[in-house]
C-alpha cells in the first residue's frame, strides 16, 4: 500500500507528496472494519487544511465510486485529471474527461463511474458551502508583496 510522503513543514505550510497520478490507484483507504477502497487518499489532514479537505482517487475501467452519498454540510469540486467516464448528480447523468470540473451542493445525491478504457483519476475539494462571500475573492484577499523572489 502507498503511503503518503511528507516532504517538508514549516510555521505556514506543510508539503506532501501522493505519488505520481498513475500511483493513486495503490493507496487504500480504511472506511471500517471490513471496507477499504482502493485507489483513493484523503490528503488534508496530511498537510493540515483548516478549511477542506482534499482526496486523489482513481477508477479502473467499469469501475464506480460504489455508492450515492450526500453531505450534511459540505459541497465537492471534482476534478477530472486523467480518464473519462460519467458523472451522476440526483437523477441526471453526464459524461466527464480529463479538464472536466464539477460542483455539486451538500443535498446532491453523487457518484461517479469510470466508463473508459484507462484509468480515471480524479481530485475531490471538500469545504463547508455557502461559506464564501465577494470579499473572499481572490482578488481582493490577496496580498501582492514587494518582495523580491529569491530562488
Amino acid at each position: 500500500m502507498k503511503q503518503i510522503e511528507k516532504i517538508k513543514t514549516g510555521k505556514n505550510y506543510a508539503a506532501v507528496n501522493v505519488g505520481k497520478m498513475n500511483e493513486i490507484i495503490e493507496h487504500e483507504l480504511p472506511m471500517g472494519p471490513d471496507v477499504t477502497i482502493k485507489g483513493k487518499v484523503f490528503v488534508g489532514q496530511a498537510v493540515g487544511a483548516t478549511g477542506s479537505e482534499l482526496s486523489f482517487q482513481t477508477l479502473v475501467p467499469g469501475q464506480d465510486s460504489g455508492f450515492l452519498h450526500t453531505h450534511k454540510t459540505h459541497e465537492e469540486l471534482y476534478i477530472i485529471l486523467r480518464g473519462e467516464g460519467t458523472y451522476q448528480v440526483d437523477s441526471e447523468k453526464f459524461p466527464v474527461s480529463e479538464g472536466s470540473v464539477v460542483r455539486v451542493s451538500p443535498d446532491g445525491r453523487r457518484a461517479l463511474k469510470n466508463t473508459g478504457r484507462e484509468n480515471l483519476t480524479m481530485l475531490c475539494i471538500q469545504y463547508r458551502a455557502n461559506n464564501f462571500t465577494e470579499a473572499d475573492s481572490p482578488m481582493t484577499d490577496g496580498n501582492i508583496l514587494g518582495d523580491p523572489l529569491n530562488w
